[in-house]
């Protein structure tokens, strides 16, 4: 059983005072301060990211509805109490599967404080398509550059700033097994959700034409759904054809959607709790 402190390495010694430990807790998830996406491809150490931040104490069933897999923890950093959701692996937002669906519609109506987008050091390119779809979602978004000592040991080099200059937000190397850069990771969302780190990510643009019809159809979608949230994500959706929204538009079930996705959690704490699960 993982111990309830655990300290993680960091570039700070340990008589340091900004060393500080993460405590791991199995929680009553009713009574927390922040709650954190964790968004990522397959294959990227998301898992082993989450399993690190939250040990063996963690909840384990199925979202609301669906047949996919539901984790989420919690741990104490800095005398703020944070739930963290893992998210299914994914290789983007498009609601092509249920996977899919399930980590688009917590991004977009359950609301996250911040959202960790795990990356892959050693493919970077296939992993920002991912990172961009979520920007264009929210603005608390913070990517952590996971397995930088397999990009090192393989001779790459990262350059996290100009990565993080490029998108807009900001860009943390980690390598989530061995705890390196955890430290500098949660800290950082902690400013990123406080607002001490502003965001700018980098969005689409597209033609005047584009921007024009979004324009014109968010407070449309607003109007069709009053105090929905991301209306100009929603536009964007719909301008791509996606069907899925379309129904939900029409048939008027955004409202429930979001109301469904902003009390899961407090549901899935008392109905699914399986501690030692992962």
């Amino acid at each position: 059983m993982t111990d309830k402190n655990k300290e993680l390495p960091t570039e700070h010694c340990e008589t340091c005072p900004a060393f500080t430990q993460l405590e791991q807790m199995g929680i009553e998830l009713d009574n927390f301060d922040r709650v954190i996406a964790l968004a990522g491809n397959p294959n990227t150490g998301k898992s082993t990211l989450f399993n690190t931040l939250t040990g063996l104490k963690q909840h384990t069933g199925n979202w609301p509805g669906k047949t996919v897999t539901r984790a989420e923890g919690g741990f104490e950093f800095n005398k703020m109490r944070y739930k963290i959701v893992d998210l299914p692996g994914t290789y983007s937002l498009l609601s092509a599967s249920q996977d899919e669906e399930v980590a688009r519609d917590f991004i977009l109506f359950g609301q996250p404080d911040c959202t960790i987008v795990v990356t892959d050091a050693t493919a970077l390119e296939r992993n920002l398509n991912l990172a961009m779809q979520v920007m264009e979602i929210t603005q608390h978004v913070v990517v952590a550059v996971n397995l930088m000592d397999e990009a090192r040991r393989k001779g790459l080099e990262v350059d996290t700033r100009s990565l993080a200059r490029d998108l807009g937000v900001p860009a943390i190397p980690i390598v989530a097994r061995s705890g390196e850069g955890i430290h500098q990771l949660l800290s950082t969302v902690a400013e990123v959700i406080e607002g001490t780190i502003a965001t700018q990510p980098r969005r689409v643009e597209g033609t005047p034409e584009f921007q024009q019809a979004v324009a014109e159809l968010s407070p449309m979608i607003e109007a069709a759904a009053p105090g929905i949230p991301n209306a100009r994500w929603l536009a964007i959706r719909l301008l791509d054809g996606d069907a899925k929204v379309e129904q939900a538009l029409r048939e008027g079930n955004l409202a429930e959607l979001v109301s469904r996705q902003q009390r899961a959690g407090v549901k899935f704490s008392r109905k699914m709790a399986v501690e030692g699960n992962q």
